[in-house]
Protein backbone atom coordinates (compact mmCIF):
# COMPACT_ATOMS: atom_id res chain seq x y z
CA UNK A 1 0.00 0.00 0.00
CA UNK A 2 1.38 3.39 -0.97
CA UNK A 3 1.60 6.38 1.35
CA UNK A 4 -1.11 8.13 -0.66
CA UNK A 5 -3.43 5.15 -0.28
CA UNK A 6 -2.85 5.19 3.49
CA UNK A 7 -3.75 8.89 3.60
CA UNK A 8 -6.90 8.34 1.57
CA UNK A 9 -7.93 5.43 3.78
CA UNK A 10 -7.51 7.78 6.75
CA UNK A 11 -10.08 10.05 5.13
CA UNK A 12 -12.48 7.14 4.66
CA UNK A 13 -11.97 6.04 8.26
CA UNK A 14 -12.59 9.52 9.71
CA UNK A 15 -15.67 9.95 7.55
CA UNK A 16 -17.04 6.58 8.66
CA UNK A 17 -16.44 7.47 12.29
CA UNK A 18 -18.32 10.73 11.82
CA UNK A 19 -21.32 9.04 10.25
CA UNK A 20 -21.40 6.36 12.94
CA UNK A 21 -21.32 8.97 15.72
CA UNK A 22 -24.11 10.96 14.04
CA UNK A 23 -26.38 7.92 13.85
CA UNK A 24 -25.55 7.04 17.46
CA UNK A 25 -26.67 10.59 18.34
CA UNK A 26 -29.98 10.01 16.59
CA UNK A 27 -30.51 6.82 18.62
CA UNK A 28 -29.94 8.81 21.82
CA UNK A 29 -32.79 11.12 20.83
CA UNK A 30 -35.15 8.13 20.76
CA UNK A 31 -34.55 7.72 24.49
CA UNK A 32 -34.59 11.46 25.22
CA UNK A 33 -30.85 11.70 25.90
CA UNK A 34 -30.31 15.06 24.23
CA UNK A 35 -27.08 15.95 26.04
CA UNK A 36 -25.53 12.65 25.00
CA UNK A 37 -26.78 13.21 21.46
CA UNK A 38 -25.14 16.65 21.33
CA UNK A 39 -21.88 15.18 22.64
CA UNK A 40 -21.94 12.53 19.92
CA UNK A 41 -22.60 15.22 17.30
CA UNK A 42 -19.55 17.10 18.57
CA UNK A 43 -17.49 13.93 18.22
CA UNK A 44 -18.88 13.47 14.70
CA UNK A 45 -17.86 17.05 13.87
CA UNK A 46 -14.32 16.37 15.14
CA UNK A 47 -14.05 13.27 12.94
CA UNK A 48 -15.34 15.28 9.97
CA UNK A 49 -12.67 17.87 10.67
CA UNK A 50 -9.97 15.18 10.44
CA UNK A 51 -11.37 14.06 7.08
CA UNK A 52 -11.54 17.67 5.92
CA UNK A 53 -7.91 18.26 6.88
CA UNK A 54 -6.86 15.24 4.84
CA UNK A 55 -8.95 16.42 1.90
CA UNK A 56 -7.38 19.88 2.13
CA UNK A 57 -3.86 18.43 2.05
CA UNK A 58 -4.74 16.36 -1.01
CA UNK A 59 -6.23 19.38 -2.78
CA UNK A 60 -3.16 21.49 -1.94
CA UNK A 61 -0.91 18.75 -3.33
CA UNK A 62 -3.04 18.66 -6.48
CA UNK A 63 -2.69 22.41 -6.95
CA UNK A 64 1.00 22.72 -6.08
CA UNK A 65 3.77 23.14 -8.60
CA UNK A 66 5.89 20.54 -6.79
CA UNK A 67 4.76 17.71 -9.02
CA UNK A 68 2.93 15.96 -6.17
CA UNK A 69 -0.20 15.46 -8.22
CA UNK A 70 -2.83 13.25 -6.63
CA UNK A 71 -4.02 10.51 -8.91
CA UNK A 72 -7.80 10.45 -8.94
CA UNK A 73 -8.58 6.77 -8.81
CA UNK A 74 -11.49 4.76 -7.53
CA UNK A 75 -10.14 4.88 -3.96
CA UNK A 76 -10.06 8.68 -3.99
CA UNK A 77 -13.57 8.86 -5.43
CA UNK A 78 -14.70 6.43 -2.74
CA UNK A 79 -13.13 8.60 -0.03
CA UNK A 80 -14.83 11.74 -1.35
CA UNK A 81 -18.15 9.89 -1.42
CA UNK A 82 -17.74 8.82 2.20
CA UNK A 83 -16.76 12.32 3.27
CA UNK A 84 -19.70 14.03 1.55
CA UNK A 85 -22.14 11.42 2.87
CA UNK A 86 -20.87 11.79 6.43
CA UNK A 87 -21.27 15.56 6.28
CA UNK A 88 -24.80 15.26 4.94
CA UNK A 89 -25.75 12.67 7.56
CA UNK A 90 -24.33 14.78 10.39
CA UNK A 91 -26.04 17.96 9.22
CA UNK A 92 -29.38 16.24 8.66
CA UNK A 93 -29.27 14.40 11.98
CA UNK A 94 -28.36 17.60 13.80
CA UNK A 95 -31.40 19.29 12.30
CA UNK A 96 -33.61 16.31 13.23
CA UNK A 97 -32.39 16.54 16.80
CA UNK A 98 -33.21 20.25 16.83
CA UNK A 99 -36.74 19.52 15.58
CA UNK A 100 -37.35 16.76 18.14
CA UNK A 101 -35.92 18.85 20.93
CA UNK A 102 -38.07 21.81 20.02
CA UNK A 103 -41.14 19.63 19.71
CA UNK A 104 -40.57 18.31 23.24
CA UNK A 105 -40.05 21.86 24.52
CA UNK A 106 -36.47 21.33 25.67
Amino acid sequence: MTELEKIIIGMISSSGESKTKAFEALKKVKTGEYDAARQLLNEAREADLKAHQIQTKLIQAEMSDSGDKVEVGLLMVHAQDHYMTSQLARDLIEELINVFEEKEGK
